[in-house]
């Protein structure tokens, strides 16, 4: 059951750039596609365009290979979960999960046995009949998936789900996720601004800047392999140096790092590269300038430590390793190290952050 997005383009005002413009992508059949960016990408107007909550200048949706561009919203069989659950709070647990069963005119013990089927699937057996002010957000929130997958929709649209939790609910509620889509596989669509949860939550990600697809693919293609700079740093960060490419490499500042075929001597790049692809080691009286550099900031989070490096011209980059490495070398703030390039992305292009 696919969801296929072709051209879908909104303006909200007469005049005014568009809300989205020309979307396209492919939602795979029982997989979970997150549709991620930062705020004012579009993101929740293309998931509101799918379910027939907003009406589109041009483009078209189809689902399960049906074109339902002009289906109405109640006809389209989609499940949406809202961010701040929408739940009825005159309403107990059990009530709201077969709200919308009752509403099809579903007989008393149809509703009995659904309601009781999705209690057990999200684990809260016990609580049917309670309110939902009863309940934690983490509960609340899957009481809402709950309630959107009772009337057995063909895909199921989640609009920042974890956007009002805490972490710890939030880590807690993308591992729950993963086990129910596990049993479920229905296809789903979730809008994130947080990469974390697209990364850890879907098999496939499609990236928008304003109002755009920058970039769609599985989640470590994306991380691996940006499209564009300013894509590069938006998903997991990444220190993004300037410099002009050379016969045979980039002068990132201070760092060397090896041009891909097809560059020009002279022309202008940006090399980008994640803090955890840099390795620091101490210096010594006879290594080169090249990759020197001085620890200005040491910060201990977790088992990681995430230093920040003013390398010899002056440049700051951000170094992310395992504070076992950072034990094991007993460097300190001030002292000098040497930076290593694991890993690095070359973009050749006229861009600016």
């Amino acid at each position: 059951m696919s969801v296929i997005v072709k051209g879908l383009t909104k303006h909200f005002s007469p005049g005014a750039a568009p809300a989205i413009a020309d979307v396209s992508f492919e939602a795979p059949s029982g997989g979970i596609t997150a549709l991620l960016g930062p705020s004012g990408a579009g993101k929740s107007t293309v998931l509101r365009a799918i379910a027939g909550l907003e009406t589109v200048d041009s483009g078209s949706v189809a689902i399960e290979g049906r074109d339902c561009s002009r289906v109405r919203v109640q006809d389209r069989n989609v499940g949406f979960v809202f961010q701040n659950y929408a739940l009825f709070e005159h309403m107990t647990i059990a009530e709201n999960i077969g709200f919308g069963l009752r509403i099809r005119r579903r007989s008393r013990r149809e509703i009995a046995e659904r309601v009781a089927e999705l209690l057990n699937l999200i684990q809260l057996s016990d609580l049917g009949r309670r309110y939902p002010s009863e309940l934690s957000g983490g509960q609340r929130q899957r009481v809402a998936f709950a309630r959107a997958l009772a009337v057995e929709p063909r895909v199921l649209l989640l609009d920042e789900p974890f956007g009002a939790l805490d972490v710890k609910v939030r880590v807690e509620l993308r591992e729950w996720l993963h086990r129910l889509h596990e049993e479920i596989k229905i296809t789903t669509l979730l809008v994130t601004h947080d990469q974390t949860d697209a990364f850890e939550v879907a098999e496939h990600v499609v990236v928008l800047f304003d109002g755009k697809v920058a970039q769609a693919g599985a989640p470590h293609d994306i991380y691996d392999q940006p499209s564009t700079a300013r894509l590069a740093q938006f998903i997991g960060g990444a220190n993004m140096l300037k410099s002009d490419a050379h016969a045979d490499q980039a002068q990132m500042t201070s760092l060397g790092v090896a041009m891909p075929a097809g560059h020009v001597s002279g022309q202008r790049v940006h090399v980008l590269v994640r803090p955890h692809d840099l390795r620091l080691t101490r210096s010594t009286q006879e290594a080169p300038d090249l990759n020197l550099g001085e620890i200005l900031h040491l910060r201990r989070v977790g088992g990681y430590v995430k230093a920040t490096v003013r390398l010899s011209n002056g440049d700051h980059v951000a170094v992310e390793c395992p504070k076992s490495e950072i034990d094991d070398l007993g460097i300190v703030q001030g002292d000098s190290v040497l930076v290593d390039v694991r890993a690095a992305k070359v973009f050749i292009e006229d861009y600016s952050i």
